[in-house]
């Protein structure tokens, strides 16, 4: 039991392999215990290096692109190495679905087969899933999470009721408006192309599309 302590307490672990060094990060961490583990370990690791520069590869959890940012400017900063993420930068349609149940712990989901036509449009208490697209004219609100996994080019209002926590993701998002709780996003298709395997969320008081 004390070993299964330890284990649960620590949230990365450092291999040393043949040709690079492996920082595997465990799907639940938080990204502040991330870094302060990462702060700890790096002296250790930088005593391992002298005139060598062994790349550092990072794999396990799916991070966003700002986590990876943050992570890469800690390790730049204590060691002058290549740092290579063994993960997409762009989250793919299976790194969607488990970000999207991590979100959802608490939330009623509804699944809609088949794709929404333009006039068309769907309601749902908690988190909805379209298994086809949303095309262009149809809506789709929740009052959680929406998760289309083809294209979105029609209206998209997630936290209909006020959840500034919920996330739109798409397979495809060619929309020209997205909404999450009271905030809008108005997306210029001429200056903006079709986001492809799109995560969308508030930070602050803007919607971000990654």
């Amino acid at each position: 039991m004390r070993g299964m302590d330890v284990e649960m307490k620590s949230c990365i672990a450092i291999n040393l392999k043949k040709d690079y060094i492996m920082i595997k990060i465990f799907e639940d961490a938080e990204q502040i215990k991330i870094i302060t583990e990462l702060t700890k370990k790096l002296p250790e690791l930088k005593k391992l290096y002298k005139d060598e520069k062994t790349p550092i590869k990072i794999v396990g959890k799916v991070l966003k692109n700002k986590e990876i940012d943050e992570i890469q400017q800690l390790i730049k900063e204590n060691i002058d190495v290549d740092v290579e993420f063994d993960m997409p930068k762009s989250l793919g349609l299976a790194s969607i679905t488990r970000t999207f149940k991590q979100e959802i712990a608490i939330s009623e989901t509804k699944f809609h087969r088949g794709s929404l036509r333009s006039g068309q449009r769907i309601e749902a208490e908690g988190s909805i899933v379209i298994l086809g697209d949303v095309n262009s004219g149809a809506e789709v609100i929740a009052s959680d999470n929406i998760v289309v996994l083809g294209n979105l080019r029609g209206l998209a209002h997630a936290g209909a009721k006020g959840n500034k926590n919920a996330i739109i993701a798409a397979g495809y998002l060619d929309t020209v408006q997205i909404r999450i709780s009271n905030v809008v996003k108005e997306i210029n298709r001429d200056e903006e192309p079709m986001h492809k395997q799109a995560y969308v969320y508030i930070d602050g008081e803007d919607i971000v599309i990654e």
